[in-house]
C-alpha cells in the first residue's frame, strides 16, 4: 500500500499519498477531479512505485484536506496550489495523470511550468473543443438551483446514480467513499468551483493551441460509456497532443481505472514506464 501522510500547503492541510523513492524529483502526480480524492488512485500509485516516484493529493475542498472559505476555488487557484504542494514535496519534473477536473488544474499548471511538465496521461479529460456542461454541472452553475439540488443527498439516491450508470459497475466502496467525503463544505466548494469556470468549450481554441505549441507527449485512455464527457473527444486529444496512444475502453465509465482498473493498468503502467526512463 502506498504511504500515507498530511502536509500543510499555502496554510491548507491535506492528505497525500505516496509511493517509490521519497526523495526522487521526477514524480508521476496523480490529479483527482469532481467528486474525487487521491483515494481514487491507491492502486495505480501503488503500481507506479514499483519504478517512480507517484503521488496523489487530495485537493483543497476535496477528500481529507481542508475546505476553507477564502480559498480561490477556481482552475487558476488550484493551479497555483498545485506547484506550491510540488516545491513541498521537493519534485521538480512532473508526468501528470489527469481526471476529471484534475484536468484543467492540471493542465493550466503545465502552461504556467511548461519546463516542469514532463508527460501526460489523460483518463477522460482533456481540451474539449464545443463541449457544454452536463445537466448535473448545469444545476450547479444556476444560483439558487444549485443549492436546492445540494442540499439534500441521501446515499441510496448517491448509490443509484453512480450504480445504474452506463457501462461497467463501479465498485459500491468507492461510491460510498466519495459520498462520506461529499460533505456540505465539499458540495459548496463545488457550487464556487463550477460557477467560476465557463464552459470547456469556450476556451478550447485558446487553451488547445497553447498546450499544441508545446507538443508534450500524452497517453490518452477514455471509458466509452461516459455519460459525462463524450467519447467522441478521445481522439481529438491528437490535436493538441504528441499522443502516444489512444486506448478506448468500450465498456468503462466515467472512472475507468476503478471500474476496469486491470485494462487501465495495462494501458498507463507501460507508458508510464517509458517515460519515467527516458531521462
Amino acid at each position: 500500500m502506498p504511504r500515507a501522510r498530511r502536509i500543510v500547503v499555502g496554510g491548507i492541510g491535506t492528505s497525500v499519498i505516496e509511493a517509490g523513492p521519497a526523495d526522487a524529483t521526477e514524480a508521476v502526480v496523480f490529479v483527482h477531479g469532481n467528486p474525487g480524492s487521491s483515494a481514487d488512485f491507491t492502486e495505480l500509485v501503488d503500481q507506479v512505485g514499483e519504478f517512480a516516484r507517484a503521488v496523489a493529493f487530495d485537493m483543497p475542498g476535496f477528500g481529507k484536506a481542508d475546505k476553507p472559505d477564502d480559498f480561490e476555488y477556481h482552475v487558476g487557484g488550484y493551479a497555483n496550489w498545485l506547484q506550491a504542494a510540488l516545491e513541498e514535496l521537493g519534485i521538480t519534473r512532473v508526468h501528470l495523470v489527469l481526471h476529471d477536473f484534475g484536468g484543467p488544474f492540471g493542465m493550466v499548471w503545465g502552461l504556467m511550468h511548461p519546463d516542469a511538465w514532463a508527460s501526460t496521461v489523460l483518463f477522460n479529460i482533456g481540451i474539449m473543443p464545443g463541449y457544454r456542461w452536463h445537466k448535473r454541472a448545469r444545476q450547479w452553475r444556476t444560483p439558487v438551483l444549485g443549492e436546492l439540488t445540494m442540499a439534500f443527498i441521501p446515499r441510496s439516491v448517491w448509490r443509484r446514480a453512480f450504480l445504474s450508470s452506463p457501462g461497467r459497475k463501479l465498485p459500491v466502496e468507492f461510491v460510498d467513499e466519495m459520498y462520506d467525503n461529499f460533505d456540505r463544505k465539499t458540495r459548496k466548494v463545488v457550487l464556487k468551483l463550477y460557477r467560476a469556470t465557463p464552459d470547456p468549450g469556450e476556451r478550447a481554441d485558446e487553451v488547445g493551441a497553447a498546450i499544441k505549441a508545446l507538443n508534450k507527449p500524452a497517453l490518452v485512455v477514455w471509458g466509452m460509456s461516459d455519460q459525462f464527457v463524450l467519447g467522441e473527444y478521445a481522439e481529438r486529444q491528437r490535436e493538441f497532443f504528441d499522443v502516444q496512444d489512444v486506448v478506448k475502453l468500450e465498456d468503462s465509465g466515467h472512472w475507468p481505472f476503478r471500474d476496469n482498473p486491470e485494462a487501465a493498468s495495462a494501458a498507463v503502467l507501460p507508458y508510464l514506464r517509458a517515460q519515467t526512463s527516458s531521462q
